[in-house]
């Protein structure tokens, strides 16, 4: 599996190893943003004329795109965002803050991304609610029996990431989703890092909401999704009202909204990005996902293979079946050790990953991710681990 010839970047030489921050764009996507703004770069469901009316068709498209691409029912619920962050903030502000009570119990774990945690944080100071984490396993993985310990008759809510950003421990969503509903408990799902690598299907998980980041699955910066079931939706308020919302508004009190999805979608979106990223779905679907897992899983396996035999290297999540590895050179620091590689014209992350309580479980603050995607090969796993290999990476990174 190649298709370096489609992504420009690639043909300078690079080696890019920092997907779960930001995947890159194939030309494709590239190309129809360019060509809403060479040939129709009008606003959407604003005006009468040609290229307003073609803006609107080709915003729209995406729309049903996506139900398509992750299953729902209706185009009523999927509402476009800024990104995951703001999905996920929706649910959270727009829809728990106005359902939760004091000393309702919110389950997450450890290893969630800080756009599911700061804001529960933040529910807890408000609200008074509490929230629990889920005790991980061994390997830092999820474990779906911890889970149903830590349910009590106050929980109402269980936020988790279906792929996480630095262990890359894939849960099931589906049996977690049929567990809570059994208990009357709601589920929200970061699929962040599962969208684009592996198959959603709403429908099938029957979660109840749903948040992804298009830069994530070879589309634009600037775009999300929040996926939610149509009477939850419908329930939403939101803090971000205005243009685009409403069909009147005469007075305070007579304040008329549009139906679904327009009613969540205030002021002008980020239009060139929504039409670009149904390329990015197209681009993903040629390929399909199925035949996706199934190479990031081998190429993972094939680079811990190499990694595990180099004496400086801690691996912290070797036995994981996902996308990513966690490690750390001995005695260096993280972020040194990604200055280094960059001189190799190597891209990884060096850092916590926006994963602030996951110390809390490995004991470290900073680690190395490699996170892989289809276009990264077994030839660029053997260029890192040669260059890891070295004697120098300390005198290297500092300059030395």
């Amino acid at each position: 599996m190649n298709y370096k010839e489609d992504f420009p970047v690639l043909n300078e030489g690079i080696v890019y190893f920092d997907n779960g921050a930001t995947t890159l764009k194939p030309k494709s996507v590239i190309e129809k943003i360019n060509d809403y703004y060479y040939n129709y770069p009008a606003n959407t469901h604003r005006g009468d004329y040609k290229i307003s009316l073609k803006s609107s068709d080709e915003f729209e498209k995406t729309r049903t795109c996506v139900k398509e691409f992750i299953n729902a029912k209706s185009n009523k619920e999927i509402i476009f965002t800024s990104g995951c962050t703001e999905s996920l903030s929706m649910i959270i502000y727009g829809y728990f803050y106005n359902k939760l009570n004091k000393d309702d119990e919110v389950l997450i774990t450890k290893s969630e991304h800080a756009s599911n945690i700061v804001p529960w944080f933040d529910l807890e100071n408000k609200l008074g609610v509490k929230v629990k984490f889920i005790p991980l396993n061994d390997d830092y993985s999820f474990n779906i029996d911890n889970m149903i310990k830590e349910i009590t008759d106050k929980t109402k809510v269980v936020s988790l990431a279906e792929i996480t950003n630095v262990i890359g421990d894939k849960r099931d969503i589906k049996k977690i989703t049929e567990i809570c509903h059994e208990r009357g408990i709601k589920v929200i799902c970061d699929a962040a890092q599962s969208a684009g690598h592996i198959k959603i299907d709403v429908q099938d998980t029957d979660v109840d909401f749903l948040a992804l980041s298009a830069h994530k699955m070879l589309g634009p910066t600037g775009v999300g999704i929040l996926y939610g079931k149509e009477e939850l939706l419908n329930e939403i308020d939101y803090g971000k009202k205005g243009g685009g919302t409403t069909i009147s508004f005469d007075s305070k009190d007579e304040i008329v909204y549009k139906e679904l999805p327009y009613k969540l979608e205030a002021g002008t979106q980020n239009i060139a990005g929504v039409i670009g990223f149904k390329e990015a779905i197209n681009y993903i679907n040629k390929i399909g996902l199925d035949n996706i897992e199934k190479y990031l899983l081998d190429l993972k396996k094939y680079l811990v293979s190499k990694l595990s035999k180099l004496d400086n290297i801690i691996i912290y999540n070797k036995d994981i079946l996902g996308f990513t590895v966690a490690f750390n050179v001995k005695g260096v620091f993280a972020q040194d050790t990604v200055i280094y590689l960059d001189k190799y014209n190597i891209c990884v992350r060096g850092g916590d990953h926006c994963d602030k309580k996951l110390k809390d479980e490995i004991g470290i603050n900073n680690t190395v991710r490699i996170s892989l995607y289809f276009y990264n090969t077994k030839e660029e796993c053997d260029k890192l681990v040669d260059a890891l290999s070295r004697n120098n990476i300390l005198e290297e990174s500092l300059g030395v």
